[in-house]
């Protein structure tokens, strides 16, 4: 029982003891420990701070992102639409030439076939002509076979020239 009511003495070492522990503690552990546990909070402070400019900087890198991303979408659509402008242009002046090719080769065409036609109705009258002579020979010809007759068409032929 003496182990569950201890003694004067037994109480009076275990205070100098324990006593004597914690000065030594005190002496040589708790200013390290502290000093160990104050620069852990300081560590731990530095990691919250850097965590928290970092997740700012992602923030502002984020906005700047978004930023050069919506600058980009407007130049591709600038870009795509300039694109689309300059398409159209060419379209319309292929149309222009097509169309100004076009209205030469018929006014070509057109003055191909005025002059060919021309020609046509230059070789047709020559031909007319050439038979009409060739017609009017063997007429000739035929009614003047006789002298009778050719002298009969010459005083006819005086008469009318004398009477202009």
């Amino acid at each position: 029982m003496e182990l569950v009511k201890p003694a004067f003495g037994l109480i009076f070492w275990m205070c100098i003891s324990f006593g004597l522990i914690l000065f030594i503690l005190k002496k040589f552990a708790w200013s390290p420990i502290l000093k160990m546990l104050n620069d852990r909070e300081t560590s731990i402070q530095e990691a919250l701070d850097s965590a928290e400019r970092a997740k700012e900087e992602m923030k502002s890198l984020q906005a700047g992102n978004e930023k050069i991303l919506m600058e980009a979408r407007h130049e591709r659509d600038q870009m795509l639409k300039d694109a689309r402008d300059i398409r159209e242009k060419m379209i319309a002046e292929a149309k222009t030439d097509a169309a100004k090719a076009n209205e030469k080769m018929i006014k070509e065409a057109r003055e191909s076939i005025k002059n060919e036609k021309m020609a046509a109705i230059t070789e047709l009258k020559n031909q007319v002509g050439m038979l009409s002579l060739e017609i009017a020979e063997k007429v000739l010809k035929a009614e003047l076979a006789s002298d009778e007759k050719q002298k009969a068409l010459v005083n006819n032929l005086l008469k009318e020239v004398n009477l202009n």
